[in-house]
């Protein structure tokens, strides 16, 4: 694991975490260029959302053949900067991020992976970046409630026509199977959802799904166009 700072447009300092593939004879580390960076945003920083609740799942896919990226949002853990209510000026974030891991990793692309609130941040930030070239959201937030906050995010990523899958359970609190289901039938290019029967809304940010989830982004990864 490594440790650097990303600076976003706006002067925010950023704490970024790199998790890497492990090195083995029998499965070198991919070259620069050949394959896939994941960059995880989040839950609600406001909620207590920090970078160290997707360490499981990072180091998880890190240990599958992928360079893994999670970093605190401003405000969260040790990033500088004020959290917003409703994630609008945290997309610069995620839009720096991933910039930052072009530049510098090289990846063949990107995939972005936000969980619960990170999920509609991660969604307004596929195509400001060129090099994502798919999407994951862990419980999307589409419910009456939370799209009072996050409304305003639901448009880019329904319209982007970039690979998109909708992990969500089928208990979770702020959005309804059938509200997802509605929600979708808009989206624009490929669409793919699984549900976790019986999963509530908090109970997929834990430890407790993190290699389920791992497997579900992997699969989804190797579902993308080389």
């Amino acid at each position: 694991m490594e440790w650097t700072t990303v600076e976003t447009g706006d002067g925010a300092k950023l704490s970024v975490r790199l998790f890497k593939p492990p090195a083995s004879g029998a499965e070198p580390e991919p070259e620069p260029g050949e394959d896939v960076a994941v960059v995880l945003v989040h839950p609600y920083t406001i909620l207590g959302g920090v970078q160290g609740l997707l360490r499981g799942m990072a180091e998880g896919v890190a240990r599958r053949g992928y360079t893994a990226v999670t970093f605190d949002m401003r405000g969260a853990g040790r990033s500088t900067g004020r959290a917003s209510l409703t994630g609008s000026t945290e997309v610069g974030d995620v839009v720096a991020v991933c910039r930052w891991v072009a530049e510098n990793i090289k990846p063949r692309g990107i995939l972005l992976v936000g969980s619960s609130a990170g999920a509609p941040i991660a969604g307004s930030a596929v195509d400001k970046v060129d090099e994502v070239i798919g999407y994951v959201s862990i419980g999307y937030p589409f419910g009456l409630m939370a799209s009072v906050l996050f409304g305003r995010h639901h448009d880019a990523i329904l319209k982007s026509v970039k690979p998109k899958l909708f992990i969500m359970g089928t208990k979770d609190g702020f959005t309804s199977v059938k509200q997802l289901q509605n929600k979708l039938k808009s989206a624009a290019g490929r669409v793919d959802t699984h549900l976790i029967e019986g999963a509530g809304h908090f109970q997929m940010e834990g430890p407790a799904f993190d290699a389920q989830m791992v497997e579900i982004i992997v699969k989804f990864i190797n579902s993308l166009p080389k």
